[in-house]
C-alpha cells in the first residue's frame, strides 16, 4: 500500500517538484529553484549498462522522496532538507495518518484485539506500520543518494526508530496481529558417529 496515496489526490493545489533534486540538499525552501539538469533521471537507452525502466522499489522510492520534498515546501515556515530532523519526519509520518486505510481498534472498542471484526465500528483509519516502515526505510535511503551523510540522516533518527516500534506494538495489539518476524529454523545436523573401534588391537 502506498501511504502516499490519499496525499496526492487530496491536494492537487501544491506545486509538486520536480523528479530530480541537486545534490547540495536545497530542496525544500519556497525561494529555492530546482534545477532539473542538475541530477537528471535516467534516460531510456539500448545499452545494457542503463536500464530503460526502473525497478518498482525506485519508482517508488523517487515518488516518496518528491512528495516528502513538496511537505517541506509547504510547511509553516518552509523547511530545508538540511535543517530536517527526526521530529519533522514525526511530524510528517503522524499527517499521514489521515490517509491511511488500516482500521485501528481503541481499548474501548469490543473488538479490540480482533483479527478477523465481524461488524463496522467507528474505530479510525490509520497507516499500516508496515506502510510507514517501508517508506523510512525509502525516504533513509534517498536522503542519501541526494548528498546527505548518514550521520545525520533524520530519517534514521532514534526517535523514528522508537515511533515505528511504539506503531507496530500498539498496532499488533488492536488488530490482534503479531508483527514478530518467523524465526528461520535451522536444519538438523547429523549425529556425530562414534568412534571406529580398532579390531587389530591386542587382547
Amino acid at each position: 500500500m502506498d501511504p502516499f496515496q490519499g496525499f496526492q489526490t487530496s491536494n492537487p493545489d501544491p506545486p509538486i517538484l520536480t523528479p530530480s533534486f541537486p545534490a547540495n540538499l536545497s530542496i525544500a525552501t519556497a525561494s529555492t529553484t530546482v534545477n532539473a539538469n542538475a541530477n537528471p533521471l535516467p534516460a531510456s537507452s539500448s545499452s545494457s549498462t542503463s536500464p530503460s525502466i526502473l525497478s518498482r522499489y525506485e519508482n517508488q522510492k523517487r515518488r516518496d522522496w518528491n512528495t516528502f520534498g513538496q511537505y517541506l515546501r509547504n510547511h509553516r515556515p518552509p523547511l530545508s532538507l538540511s535543517r530536517c530532523s527526526g521530529a519533522h519526519v514525526l511530524e510528517f509520518l503522524r499527517y499521514l495518518d489521515q490517509f491511511g486505510k488500516t482500521k485501528v481498534h481503541t481499548q474501548l472498542c469490543p473488538f479490540f484485539g480482533h483479527p478477523n471484526p465481524p461488524a463496522p465500528c467507528p474505530c479510525p483509519l490509520r497507516q499500516a506500520w508496515g506502510s510507514l516502515d517501508a517508506l523510512i526505510g525509502r525516504l533513509r535511503a534517498a536522503f542519501e543518494e541526494h548528498g546527505g551523510k548518514p550521520e545525520a540522516n533524520p530519517f534514521g533518527a532514534r526517535a523514528v526508530r522508537l515511533y515505528l516500534r511504539e506503531v507496530r506494538d500498539s498496532q499488533s495489539k488492536a488488530r490482534g496481529i503479531s508483527y514478530e518476524k518467523k524465526k528461520r529454523k535451522r536444519p538438523p545436523q547429523a549425529a556425530a558417529l562414534p568412534p571406529t573401534p580398532n579390531g587389530n588391537q591386542n587382547q
